[in-house]
């Protein structure tokens, strides 16, 4: 399962770094998440931080 985050729509809240350190980082600017490739964090521990975001900025593919 390979995580997507939509930048758009992304506020910063770092909900799903917390939640998936190894599958979230913060970018360059240190304002937006980007996704790790590969993801290091399980399935369940993914949908859990997709279900997280406020704004629904996190797609599983």
């Amino acid at each position: 399962m390979q995580p997507i985050v939509d930048k758009e729509k992304c506020i910063g809240c770092g909900t799903c770094v917390a939640l998936c350190p190894g599958s979230f980082k913060w970018d360059e600017s240190g304002v937006k998440v980007e996704a790790i490739v590969p993801p290091e964090d399980n399935e369940v521990s993914l949908k859990e931080a997709a279900e997280a975001c406020p704004v629904q900025a996190i797609i599983l593919e």
